[in-house]
C-alpha cells in the first residue's frame, strides 16, 4: 500500500493550515459574487424545464465547462415545482434550509412548492463547498442571491416576450407572474420552458432586494429535513447502503505515531464473517492515513467483534509520550519565569503597573474532544479507474483533491457524495476517515463501508488545545489602563502552535486598552489538535471576560459600563482598517451587551447566593452577548434558572435555525465549561467514552432565551458565535453569588456540579 501511495501524496500539513485560514478568516462579501460571465444556463439536465447554473471558473468559456456540469442551482418544472440545490454541507446547523430560502426570496418562490436537495459536489459549478467557522452564509449570500434574481429575471423576459408587454411592467411572487395592466398571468411552471429559451442576465444588471422587501426570511421554518430525519430516513452517511457491499473496521495505534509491528491475522480471519485482515502503512500523517489493521466482514458487528479480538503489537519508539497534566505543571513553571520577546507591545504597560491598581490572574482550561453523535464514517468503492465515496464530511470538495492524491487519479476521477452529518462542530474538516476507506477499498475491490466504534472516535479526534493564560492588567481612574497576557501553548515544531491554539485575534478588537502586552510560549505536543465550535474563541473568551470582571471589581465599576467603556475605546494603534471585510464594530458590540443586560434584569436585587453574570464576545464576524442566572448551594451545586443570548450577525435567514443555534451554543458552551476534558497520559486518550466524558443531559439544560438585533450588514453565521460568552457569563455569575473567583475550566475540577 505504501508503495502505491508514494509520490501522490497531498500536502496535507498546507492542507489543514489552509482549512484554518479559511475556516477562521472572514472573507470579503463581494468575493462569492458572480462575475459577468457568471450565468449558464443548461435546459438539457432530467427533464424539461428551466436549469440555472453558475460560477464558472475565471478564464474558462462555457463551451469547456458545461459538459462537465452535473447540477445547477435552481431548476423549474411545468408541474410548477421549484427544485433548490444546496451546495454546502448539512450538519445540522440547519444550512441547506438556509440556502433554499435565500434563493427562494430574490425568485420569489413559493416556499410550499420547493423542494430543497444537497448539489453534488463540483466545485466548477458551485464553487467553495465545505462548512466551517461560520462562513457558509457570508460566502454564498451574493451568490446565492443572484442565483434567485437571475432565475426571475430569465422568467420574467420569457413573459414579456410571450405577452409582448415591458418587462418592467411584470410582478412575479408566490411562482407566479402577473402582468396587471393586462390581467394576464402564468405560473412559473407554464413559463419555464419559454425561460430556458432565453439569454442568461448579466448578474451586474440585477436588482438585489433590500431588507425591507423580504417576504420569506426572517421568519420561522421547519427544516426542509426534519420529516425525513424523525423519521429514520437514510440521509446520514452512517445510513450508506450499496450493493455488493462489504464492512471494515480499521484500528490504530492508541497513542498517535505509532506503527504496527505485527497482529493476529489467522486468529482473526477464522473469525465469524470476517473476510480480509491486514496492514496498512499509510502516509503517517494523522489528517491522512495513520498507519492501521484493517478487518473486513461481512457485517458491521462482525468488523467490531473481530475488532474487539484484535492484539496488535505496535512499534512506539517514534509514538506521542503527551501527557496533560506534565504540560499543566511545566505551564506553570514557565509563567513564573521572565516573559519572553512580545508579540504585540503598544504603549508603556509598565508606566501604567506604576502608577496605577494591578490586578494578576492565572487562567487555565483544558483538552475537549468534539464527540458528534454520528462516528466517524465513510463508504468507498474502487472501480473502473474511479474511488467513488459517499462520507459525511464539512470539506467534500477537498476530500476529492486529498483522496485522488492518494489514489494516484485525477480529480475528475473522484466521486464524492454529500452525506448529512450527524455532527461536526469542526471535526469533520479533517477527512482522514474519507481516506481510510479510500485506502482500505483499493485492497478490497468492493463497496466498503468504514465505521468507527465510540471508542475511536475519542481516542483519534482533533481536540481543542487547552491553554494557560498569566494575566497582568492596570485600572487608573476607573477605566482599563494595562493589558499583560503570557500565552502558554502547545507546538508540534517549536515554531508555529498547533491547530487551534494560536492567540485569537479578535480578541484585539475586544481588549481595547492603551497599553497592551502579549507574548506567547510554546511547550511541545504530538496529541492532533483542530477547530472545535468558536476556534480559540471558544475559552480564550472565557478568559478575557473573566478576568476583565476581575479588572471592573478592581476599578470599583459596574461591569456592563466598564465593558461599554472598553468596547468603545479609540485606540489608534488597534483601529480597525476601513475594508471590505465583516469586521468588529463598537455600536454593534454596544447594542448586544446592552440588550443582554436589559433582557437579564441587570442589577436587580437577588436573593443570597444567587448571581448575574454577562459576558460578550465578537467572534467569526458575530456580535454576542450572554448573559447567565444561577444560584449555588453549600455543596456547589449549580442551578442554571436563565440565559440569555443577544446577537447580531446582520439579517436572521431562518428565525428558527437561527434561534436553534444560538442555544445550542450556549448549551454547548455550559456543557463544557462545566464538565468536559480530555486527559492525555503516555500519548494515550484517557477518556474512551461517555461514562467518563459527561456531556450535559436534558434534565440539566436550563432555559435559553434569544433576542437579535437585526441590521443591514452582511449576515453572518451563528454556529461558532455563540459558544463562546457563555462560560465568560456563567464564571462571573459564580462570583456575583459566591464571591469565589473561576479560572479554569471545567468547573467540574473545582468541585462544582449542576
Amino acid at each position: 500500500m505504501q508503495a502505491e501511495m508514494n509520490g501522490k501524496l497531498v500536502e496535507s500539513d498546507a492542507y489543514l493550515s489552509q482549512i484554518m485560514r479559511e475556516v477562521e478568516t472572514m472573507p470579503a462579501p463581494a468575493a462569492t459574487a458572480m462575475g459577468r460571465r457568471g450565468f449558464l444556463k443548461l435546459s438539457t439536465v432530467g427533464s424539461a424545464g428551466l436549469v440555472l447554473a453558475f460560477h464558472i471558473p475565471a478564464g474558462k468559456a462555457m463551451a469547456e465547462v458545461a459538459p462537465k456540469v452535473f447540477n445547477a442551482f435552481v431548476r423549474i418544472t411545468p408541474d410548477n415545482t421549484v427544485t433548490i440545490y444546496s451546495k454546502g454541507p448539512e450538519i445540522g446547523q440547519g444550512i441547506k434550509t438556509a440556502f433554499g430560502l435565500i434563493i427562494a426570496e430574490e425568485l420569489d418562490a413559493d416556499w410550499k412548492h420547493v423542494k430543497v436537495e444537497q448539489a453534488r459536489v463540483n466545485p466548477k459549478v458551485y464553487g467553495y463547498q465545505g462548512a466551517g467557522g461560520s462562513t457558509s452564509i457570508p460566502r454564498g449570500w451574493d451568490q446565492l442571491r443572484q442565483s434567485g434574481a437571475g432565475a426571475k429575471a430569465m422568467l420574467v423576459a420569457a413573459a414579456a416576450k410571450e405577452w409582448n408587454v415591458p418587462a418592467s411592467e411584470i410582478v412575479a411572487q408566490d411562482s407566479t407572474l402577473t402582468h396587471k395592466p393586462s390581467g394576464k398571468s402564468a405560473t412559473y411552471g407554464a413559463m419555464c420552458e419559454a425561460a430556458a429559451k432565453m439569454p442568461a442576465p448579466d448578474p451586474a444588471s440585477l436588482k438585489l432586494k433590500t431588507r425591507a422587501e423580504y417576504r420569506l426570511l426572517g421568519k420561522r421554518y421547519t427544516g426542509v429535513d426534519n420529516m425525513q430525519v424523525v423519521t429514520g430516513q437514510p440521509l446520514f452517511g452512517i445510513d450508506v447502503q450499496v450493493p455488493g457491499m462489504v464492512y471494515a473496521s480499521y484500528t490504530k495505534c492508541p497513542a498517535v505515531g505509532g506503527k504496527v509491528v505485527s497482529f493476529n491475522q489467522d486468529e482473526i480471519k477464522k473469525m465469524p464473517g470476517v473476510l480480509d485482515a491486514f496492514v496498512i502503512e499509510g502516509t503517517g500523517k494523522p489528517v491522512e492515513v495513520m498507519p492501521g489493521v484493517a478487518i473486513i466482514a461481512k457485517s458491521t458487528w462482525q468488523a467490531f467483534k473481530a475488532k474487539d479480538a484484535l492484539k496488535v503489537v505496535w512499534d512506539e519508539s517514534q509514538a506521542s509520550k503527551d501527557s496533560t497534566r506534565g504540560s499543566a505543571a511545566k505551564a506553570r513553571e514557565i509563567a513564573a519565569g521572565p516573559l519572553p520577546k512580545p508579540a504585540v507591545n503598544i504603549g508603556d504597560v509598565d508606566a501604567a503597573f506604576a502608577k496605577g491598581k494591578v490586578v494578576e490572574a492565572y487562567y487555565e482550561y483544558s483538552f475537549v474532544s468534539h464527540t458528534p453523535l454520528e462516528p466517524m464514517n465513510t463508504t468507498a468503492h474502487w472501480h473502473d479507474g474511479v474511488m467513488e465515496i459517499w462520507s459525511p464530511t464539512q470539506q467534500s470538495d477537498r476530500g476529492v483533491s486529498m483522496v485522488a492524491g492518494m489514489v494516484g487519479v485525477p480529480d475528475d476521477n473522484v466521486i464524492v457524495h454529500q452525506m448529512r452529518c450527524g455532527g461536526g462542530f469542526g471535526r469533520r474538516l479533517m477527512n482522514d476517515y474519507m481516506m481510510e476507506a479510500a485506502a482500505i477499498a483499493l485492497k478490497v475491490k468492493a463497496p466498503v463501508k468504514l465505521q468507527w466504534k465510540r471508542e475511536d472516535d475519542f481516542a483519534h479526534d482533533f481536540y481543542r488545545p487547552g491553554g494557560h493564560h498569566a494575566l497582568k492588567a492596570a485600572v487608573n481612574d476607573g477605566r482599563l489602563d494595562a493589558w499583560q497576557e503570557h500565552f502558554i501553548t502547545y507546538s508540534a515544531d517549536g515554531k508555529t502552535e498547533v491547530s487551534g491554539a494560536n492567540f485569537s485575534t479578535n480578541l484585539m478588537n475586544t481588549t481595547l486598552a492603551p497599553n497592551i502586552r502579549r507574548c506567547t510560549s510554546m511547550m511541545p505536543l504530538m496529541t492532533p489538535t483542530g477547530p472545535w465550535r468558536g476556534p480559540r474563541d471558544n475559552a480564550q473568551v472565557f478568559v478575557q471576560q473573566c478576568f476583565m470582571h476581575e479588572c471592573a471589581v478592581a476599578a470599583n465599576r459596574d461591569y456592563v459600563e466598564f465593558l461599554l467603556d472598553v468596547v468603545n475605546r479609540d485606540i489608534p494603534e488597534l483601529r480597525i482598517k476601513p475594508g471590505p471585510q465583516i469586521n468588529f464594530d463598537a455600536k454593534r458590540a454596544s447594542g448586544v451587551i446592552k440588550l443582554a443586560a436589559q433582557k437579564i434584569g441587570w442589577g436587580k436585587k437577588l436573593p443570597k447566593g444567587r448571581g448575574i453574570g454577562l459576558a460578550w464576545a465578537f467572534s467569526f464576524g458575530g456580535h454576542v452577548a450572554e448573559a447567565v442566572e444561577l444560584s449555588v448551594d453549600d455543596k456547589k451545586k449549580i442551578t442554571v434558572h436563565r440565559i440569555v443570548v443577544a446577537a447580531d450577525v446582520g439579517p436572521v435567514i431562518n428565525l428558527s435555525g437561527a434561534e436553534n443555534q444560538a442555544q445550542g451554543g450556549a448549551i454547548d458552551g455550559l456543557s463544557t465549561a462545566m464538565g468536559l476534558e480530555i486527559g492525555v497520559d503516555n500519548g494515550r486518550i484517557q477518556q474512551a467514552n461517555f461514562n467518563t466524558y459527561p456531556v450535559l443531559r436534558i434534565r440539566s439544560a436550563p432555559p435559553v432565551e434569544v433576542h437579535f438585533i437585526q441590521s443591514d450588514f452582511t449576515p453572518t453565521g451563528l454556529g461558532e458565535p455563540g459558544v463562546p460568552p457563555l462560560a465568560g457569563a456563567l464564571g462571573n455569575a459564580i462570583f456575583a453569588a459566591t464571591g469565589e473567583r473561576v479560572r479554569q475550566m471545567p468547573l467540574k475540577n473545582l468541585g462544582y456540579s449542576i
